[in-house]
């Protein structure tokens, strides 16, 4: 396919925070942007050059909008599948709908990574209580059990400490769902990178994350994990992608054992969280290089300027009053990105602050601090 160059129109399909960072990049860069979603005054729609409201279901909006642009992405992956393949029909989609229908269900994710060879937790596929029982017997406790389709940010997910109050989990799961032996970790690391249409991958290194009810709490980037780890953290990521043949972004989770294994945890194939810190603190952010993949350009340079260290600002910070942005900006190398929402609830994604420093600590201490002043 000729490359799509700027002055093009860029179809995104959702509309959260996402796509806002994407269609920041994209405009920078000259081109047009559609969102489509089922809500209106979207984190994208308010930076979009055109915001339609139509529900994922609603194929004949979804043709319609993907005979408007020159290239479809898309900014999370809970979009059906069925959407995805509505588009395909009028327009490129990139990544591919194949990467969207098997990275937005956790069974048929699983079941790709472990059929493909990489390392994962044990797991079982669970649709009854019966299932479940036998489950945990043959994987053993302690162990998560999370809903099959649609979760993220440690929603669907239940932990299971033993054999006990199986009855009770099943009755508030009732879904189809996925159990995972939970692993003892030593931490959690990402790898976000992006593949061409040439198969040339990029890759920000290991990234560590630190997690808070289940929702993405902080990132340090570099993760200082020793050499042999960050080599074959990027190594299964390059691999992924290769095995999927993404054209795009995609951030592949991984725990680290306290036995030194890496363990795949979850793949998303676009921009990620842990990747936020790409835009303050490498040549090219991880959004600018969504655009280029999808669009046929060659890729940018990854090059991480200096240490940096992200920080979510969720909902809860609302709880008194609005935060204190001018305090927080007083921090020095602090940098504060809010995403357009206009209402603050408890454990919602409202906004990020990254801050670079000469080293990791400094990094953290900067971003942490600047995130404690606002309350």
């Amino acid at each position: 396919m000729n490359p799509i160059v700027p002055g093009a129109t860029i179809g995104v399909l959702g509309s959260g925070q996402l796509g806002r960072m994407f269609t920041i990049a994209a405009r920078r860069m000259g081109y047009r942007v559609h969102t489509l979603s089922p809500d209106e005054d979207t984190p994208t729609g308010q930076v979009a050059d055109t915001e339609i409201q139509a529900s994922y279901d609603d194929l004949d909006a979804v043709r319609a909008f993907a005979s408007g642009v020159d290239i479809v992405t898309f900014e999370f992956e809970n979009v059906p599948a069925a959407t995805a393949a509505a588009a395909e029909s009028c327009a490129p989609v990139r990544p591919s709908g194949e990467v969207l229908h098997v990275t937005q269900h956790r069974l048929r994710e699983k079941r790709w990574l472990a059929g493909h060879g990489f390392p994962v937790a044990p797991f079982a596929a669970v649709s009854s209580l019966d299932e479940l029982r036998t489950a945990v017997d043959r994987i053993g406790s302690p162990a998560i059990l999370k809903s099959a389709g649609f979760g993220y940010d440690g929603k669907g997910q239940i932990a299971i400490s033993g054999p006990g109050h199986l009855d009770q989990v099943w009755e508030q799961m009732a879904q189809d769902a996925v159990l995972e032996h939970r692993i003892d970790f030593e931490c959690e690391l990402s790898v976000v990178a992006a593949r061409g249409e040439s198969g040339q991958c990029v890759h920000y290194g290991t990234v560590r994350n630190a997690h808070v009810n289940g929702i993405l709490d902080v990132t340090s980037a570099p993760s200082c994990v020793p050499s042999k780890i960050e080599r074959e953290a990027v190594r299964i990521a390059q691999d992924i992608l290769d095995q999927f043949q993404v054209i795009g972004v995609l951030c592949v989770e991984f725990f680290l054992t306290r036995g030194g294994k890496l363990l795949v945890n979850e793949l998303a194939p676009r921009p990620h969280n842990s990747g936020h810190f790409t835009i303050d603190a490498c040549v090219t952010s991880q959004f600018e290089q969504q655009l280029r993949t999808v669009c046929g350009l060659p890729l940018g340079d990854v090059t991480m300027l200096c240490p940096a260290a992200m920080a979510n600002l969720l909902g809860d910070l609302w709880a008194h009053g609005d935060p204190n942005w001018p305090a927080a900006l007083a921090i020095p190398d602090a940098k504060l990105h809010l995403y357009g929402k206009v209402e603050p609830r408890p454990g919602r994604k409202m906004g990020h602050i990254t801050a670079i420093g000469s080293d990791v600590a400094e990094a953290e201490q900067r971003a942490l601090a600047a995130r404690e002043v606002l309350t």
